[in-house]
């Protein structure tokens, strides 16, 4: 640790050491885990320092006894910037995980206690959960997971853009063409290294793994590994292209998430380049003890693939740099895997090859919620503005197909006047509304009447016109698609069709298509 404040409070409390015991017998194994388990007794050491400041308690052990659960509250609080006038924290997250870590450290008491036979340490320790479980929601965790989530309220979802990788995996194509013919003839650290960044940002591109995992990839993985080649039964299940796939990639099991078991697929290239790299280790000044495939020179690490990845998307010529993160580049591919129309099975595949469960998946890798609102719920609230919703019976909302522009409200006085879909029309006396006799189209009559005279006279009955051959056909020609898929289309698509069809259907107007789409469907229906 640095040597610090923090550092003297953290090493002068037993209870704070002891839980870094705990921590490191389970995760000191990985060197990776060396910082999370600093930060953990930092911030009880940040906490022990505000108590002492402001409170009675003095130790560690003070903050788990029940008595001094408000006072511990307090001192939370101000540790993370907590606002009463707002209700607000600074650091949230920072007062969520001290509750976890007292907790954690309650139970190392208790079971010391119980070892100790100290019957008494031990209840206190458990009236301390009691309290904690009881309270610390109400009093810390609502108003921080409060402060989380508001804060993502209104944040745009910023992902890759699809020429920013293209142009990512361009600027490492070349550089890894270069690099790979200059090792090849001479013996570098320094091109070593270069050819090693260059090579763990493409397999972290191509993959979409997180950086860490493959930048931990240890060297036996990929030398105990041997190209993939399908059982019979199975290959008998895979197409031409999928055949010559397995032939033409490569796939490495290494240690993911969790403990989980994730693929690495490797290009040709990729391949090539790895074999010079570990031909030239030992050469380049790679210590023989060093574990890792993308190992430094004259060290015991490895590379850091979020390192290497930011480095080249600053370089690369890319407009948006800061999002071609590992992080955005998975979401990018779980997002948009959503366009496809992939089977729960494909779907499960996918996950577990991003090396998440299928839960996890379709509950945060999904299209942004404000498309999903504008483009598919819109629809639906559209339709019911518009009364259409009935026509829409049976569909999903990607086969719902609606203008935005249209302002209809078809009656079935309105829809009889338009068009009849029967060979032979009847004469009616139904009344002509106003923007029917100023259209022109619909009526027989020469022109509106005068108001005077349209006070004193009775509206003229008119005659449905009967569709004739010629319109039928000119019709069918554009809009059939309308008919067999049951969808009823738009003003736009009508006057579209009507104006390919100017001769046929100069006596027509839009409504007058629509509708007789519309008793087509209707017509379709009842005979299925």
């Amino acid at each position: 640790m640095t040597q610090d404040e923090v550092y003297t409070a953290v090493n002068s409390d037993r209870c704070i050491l002891e839980y870094g015991d705990h921590l490191y017998n389970r995760l000191g194994h990985d060197p990776g885990k060396h910082e999370y388990i600093r930060q953990k007794l930092r911030e009880l050491g940040r906490l022990l320092i505000c108590s002492r400041k402001t409170t009675s308690m003095k130790t560690i052990r003070d903050h788990i006894r029940p008595a001094n659960f408000m006072q511990v509250v307090e001192a939370v609080k101000q540790v993370a910037g907590y606002d009463s006038e707002t209700s607000t924290y600074k650091t949230p997250s920072l007062a969520l995980k001290i509750g976890h870590s007292l907790t954690k450290v309650s139970l190392l008491v208790e079971s010391r206690a119980n070892v100790q036979n100290d019957h008494g340490a031990a209840k206190e320790a458990r009236s301390f959960r009691m309290v904690y479980n009881t309270r610390w929601n109400e009093m810390i965790s609502a108003a921080s997971l409060r402060t989380l989530q508001e804060s993502r309220w209104n944040t745009p979802l910023l992902l890759p853009f699809t020429k920013d990788v293209q142009t990512l995996h361009s600027y490492l194509d070349e550089q890894h063409q270069q690099t790979h013919a200059k090792l090849s003839t001479e013996t570098s650290p320094e091109l070593w290294s270069h050819l090693a960044k260059i090579t763990l940002t493409q397999v972290i591109l191509f993959n979409r793994r997180r950086a860490g995992e493959v930048s931990k990839m240890p060297l036996s993985a990929f030398l105990s590994n041997s190209q993939s080649n399908p059982e019979d039964d199975v290959n008998e299940a895979l197409s031409a292209v999928e055949k010559k796939l397995c032939q033409h990639f490569r796939r490495v099991e290494i240690r993911g998430k969790r403990g989980r078991k994730v693929p690495v697929l490797l290009t040709p290239s990729m391949q090539q380049a790895l074999d010079l790299l570990v031909r030239k280790r030992q050469g380049c000044g790679v210590p023989k003890e060093n574990k890792y495939l993308f190992g430094r020179p004259h060290a015991l690490t490895c590379y850091r693939g979020s390192d290497c990845l930011r480095h080249f998307a600053k370089i690369c010529g890319a407009k948006s740099p800061e999002s071609l993160t590992s992080t955005k580049l998975r979401k990018q591919t779980g997002t948009l895997s959503q366009v496809l129309n992939l089977s729960n099975t494909e779907l499960d595949q996918l996950a577990d090859f991003l090396g998440h469960d299928i839960r996890v998946h379709r509950q945060f890798y999904r299209l942004p919620e404000g498309t999903l609102q504008l483009a598919k719920v819109s629809k639906v609230l559209m339709a019911l503005e518009k009364g259409r919703l009935a026509e829409f019976k049976g569909k999903t909302l990607d086969e719902i197909n609606i203008d935005p522009q249209e302002n209809v409200h078809p009656d079935s006085d309105a829809e009889e006047a338009c068009e009849s879909d029967s060979p032979v029309s009847q004469a009616t006396t139904r009344q002509r509304r106003e923007d029917e006799e100023s259209d022109g189209d619909l009526s027989d009559s020469s022109g509106p009447l005068t108001p005077p005279q349209r006070s004193r006279k009775p509206r003229q009955p008119h005659l449905k016109r009967t569709w004739k051959k010629e319109e039928v056909l000119a019709v069918e020609r554009h809009m059939m698609s309308f008919i067999t898929s049951c969808r009823v289309p738009g003003k736009s698509e009508c006057e579209k069709c009507l104006q390919q069809e100017k001769v046929a259907l100069r006596n027509r107007n839009w409504l007058a298509v629509k509708f007789y789409i519309k008793n087509r469907i209707t017509s379709l229906k009842k005979n299925m």
